[in-house]
């Protein structure tokens, strides 16, 4: 299910995004000595990347990861890595540590396969997930419009990452498959502008997890998404 809170303008919303984020990274950091977090690329959250960079926790203990990457050099302006490293691995936040999806020039098997023990070892379940959402009701790279959609979208499917080639976007990606999201401590969806709050109203009012992904997160009896809105 989910939970709506929202704002006047963005900058509230990334104010009180950021001090609800850092407040759960503190607590695991105390409770367990690591903290984990899973972010989105796009626009929308580089205000709120840059309030989070200045809070005041131990950053050496936080591992960042995206939620999704796409398979494009780290220099390119389409480099969601490039993203997080230009607005959040920054200031205090600069100490954190990056697990990178994007690793090497061909997402091979080898690599996938790789980097889901990785993933599986150092960074799941996560603490903290902040998904973002596509016209298309997509979120991290799960598309309704590609070939492995129902993969992506299956509950009992062991692997924490995937292959993902868009039939409507471009690049291929890598992204963290639904049921390893769904471990994930604490949900987040950050959405801003009022295009996406039709998006989201379009997304609450049916049932169709393969129609817009995002409703897989939203409609789930068992899940608490909470979702950040603005302007």
């Amino acid at each position: 299910m989910y939970k709506l809170l929202e704002f006047s303008a963005r900058n509230d919303l990334d104010t009180e995004l950021a001090i609800t984020v850092s407040n759960i990274l503190a607590k695991a950091i105390k409770d367990t000595g690591k903290a984990s977090i899973a972010v989105s690329g796009g626009s929308t959250p580089k205000g709120f990347f840059s309030v989070l960079s200045n809070t005041d926790i131990d950053w050496s203990k936080v591992t960042i990861t995206l939620a999704d990457e796409r398979w494009v050099p780290i220099d390119s302006n389409a480099s969601n890595t490039r993203l997080v490293h230009e607005n959040l691995l920054q200031n205090k936040a600069g100490k954190a540590n990056f697990f990178h999806l994007k690793q090497g020039d061909e997402l091979t098997d080898e690599i996938l396969t790789d980097l889901n023990v990785a993933a599986s070892k150092t960074l799941l379940p996560l603490d903290v997930l902040i998904l973002g959402m596509g016209e298309d009701g997509h979120t991290a790279s799960l598309f309704p419009c590609s070939d492995v959609i129902d993969v992506a979208l299956d509950e009992k499917n062991n692997a924490a990452l995937l292959k993902v080639q868009p039939k409507t976007a471009p690049h291929q990606r890598i992204s963290f498959t639904f049921a390893s999201l769904i471990t994930s401590k604490n949900i987040f969806l950050h959405s801003c502008g009022e295009g996406k709050k039709i998006v989201l109203t379009q997304a609450l009012n049916g049932d169709d997890p393969f129609e817009m992904p995002i409703r897989a997160f939203l409609q789930h009896p068992s899940l608490n998404t909470q979702i950040f809105w603005a302007p």
